[in-house]
């Protein structure tokens, strides 16, 4: 992901000067990842990769920062993508390339989901989906739904945000989960069980000025997943998730502002 922070998205036929600008994985499973490791200590990635200089970059940089990457290689070059940041903290995304997901045919350790507390499904075929279930607590966002169409597998969370453009309805597409949480930036959010209990949730809060939207809706699925996969009622687990979609809002780039398991310990006024 390049980043570029701007003063404003430029209109149609209009130049506008990048003020600051830098490169780092990033994409939905990835700032999942790392918030994940950040809560647990660790954190087992799936993905799939192509083979050139910007997928060995951004494999060594998940690395580095506590992830254990398991990839299906992909002929041809990593998908990348250009994210403008405006005054705000808004982003505002560009994607390049086809989008790459692990298939049951990489000889990814599959047998490991079924080992797993908490697992955050964000793309993959539908066999991946359904190996995906085998862990304690499958947690997924709604941006997954080529796997999710037709795979009769039931999620215990779907996460989807009222803001994002494309976040499908999950009842009108068939999709089966035991809660679907929505939220709604800060305003905070609101969930369905499939029993027909409703609630809500207040947004987490900020500790600072919103600098960058980026990263903080996977970060929330993050924490929604570890609270769940820890054993938390949906509400203690809404409650971590909130804390770490608030976290990533006052720094700039998806990581720096991603709450530790020791800040997570913290109450906050």
């Amino acid at each position: 992901m390049e980043f570029a922070q701007v003063t404003r998205v430029p209109l149609p036929g209009e130049i506008v000067e990048g003020e600051l600008w830098w490169e780092e994985a990033a994409g939905g499973g990835a700032v999942a990842a790392v918030q994940l490791a950040k809560l647990a200590g660790s954190c087992t990635f799936f993905t799939a990769l192509g083979d050139d200089d910007r997928a060995r970059f951004a494999k060594a940089q998940l690395q580095g920062q506590g992830v254990e990457v398991h990839e299906g290689v992909r002929t041809g070059p990593q998908r990348r993508a250009v994210a403008l940041l405006d005054a705000q903290g808004e982003r505002t995304i560009t994607v390049l390339g086809g989008r790459l997901v692990p298939s049951v045919d990489d000889e990814l350790p599959w047998d490991r989901l079924a080992q797993m507390d908490g697992l955050y499904f964000t793309g993959g075929d539908v066999a991946a989906l359904r190996a995906a279930r085998k862990a304690s607590a499958l947690v997924a966002t709604s941006r997954a739904r080529d796997a999710l169409t037709g795979s009769d597998v039931t999620l215990d969370a779907l996460v989807r945000s009222s803001a994002d453009r494309g976040e499908d309805e999950p009842e009108r597409l068939g999709w089966s989960a035991r809660v679907t949480v929505t939220t709604r930036a800060s305003h905070g959010g609101d969930y369905v069980e499939s029993n027909g209990h409703t609630g809500s949730f207040d947004a987490a809060p900020l500790t600072g000025p919103v600098v960058d939207a980026y990263g903080a809706g996977d970060s929330f699925a993050a924490g929604l997943t570890f609270g769940l996969g820890s054993g938390m009622t949906l509400e203690a687990a809404l409650a971590v998730a909130a804390r770490c979609g608030a976290g990533v809002l006052s720094a700039r780039g998806p990581y720096a502002g991603q709450p530790t398991a020791a800040d997570i310990a913290q109450p906050r006024a």
